[in-house]
């Protein structure tokens, strides 16, 4: 789905015995063409993930920025085998940069589990960054709570917000983040409270797809 000109969601589906899961990373395009790609996979997974960039033209060498919104393994368990194929670029928030690349253990990964394998990361990135696309500025926006050093990303140009795990989606529209999922719920939804001063018309959440929403909508969950 082409959210906006440049601007790329990458669902891409795991079939359990209870259900069908389906995540959503997306993708901005570079002035040079090559791809800013926002979060990653599961281990296991990047053949979902090339799939989803092929149906618009694309394919793994086109990327050469990650953008990791958080450490959780939906969003970088697939990176290092994304690493293996490509020479991209790896950011994320400086308090993810450990569970990323294997110093600490990921917080919600049992500690008699296996992790994801452990990554680079190049740049650490804060409030206020931006990264250069075809589709205007890419912000980064500080989002904690999901984890604590969880970032979601803004297109103001687009008035689109890539949400990462700030924020959940489903048929009724924009959502809270996932409880279960959220050992810092008040700080997630301090997180919320600042997105709803965005200027936006839609949101790409990870766990739910793309919805039509405004800031109003967003402020709504606060409320």
């Amino acid at each position: 789905m082409e959210l906006a000109e440049g601007v790329y969601s990458l669902p891409w589906r795991i079939e359990q015995p209870e259900n069908v899961r389906t995540f959503h990373p997306s993708a901005v395009e570079r002035e040079d063409g090559s791809l800013v790609l926002v979060d990653t996979a599961l281990p296991g997974h990047l053949d979902g993930l090339s799939d989803a960039l092929d149906e618009h033209g694309f394919a793994l060498d086109d990327v050469d920025l990650v953008v990791l919104t958080h450490h959780d393994g939906d969003h970088a368990g697939a990176l290092s085998a994304l690493l293996d194929e490509t020479d991209a670029e790896v950011l994320a928030h400086s308090e993810e940069v450990p569970f990323v690349e294997g110093e600490t253990w990921p917080l919600k990964t049992p500690e008699d589990a296996e992790r994801y394998p452990p990554a680079r990361v190049d740049v650490e990135v804060v409030e206020g960054v931006a990264i250069s696309t075809a589709a205007g500025p890419l912000r980064v926006v500080e989002t904690p709570g999901h984890t604590p050093g969880h970032v979601s990303l803004y297109l103001p140009a687009c008035r689109l917000l890539l949400a990462g795990d700030a924020l959940t989606a489903d048929a009724d529209g924009v959502q809270r983040p996932a409880e279960g999922f959220t050992p810092e719920m008040d700080r997630a939804m301090d997180s919320v409270e600042r997105l709803a001063d965005l200027d936006v018309e839609g949101v790409l959440a990870f766990h739910g797809g793309y919805v039509p929403a405004d800031e109003e909508d967003v402020a709504a969950l606060v409320e």
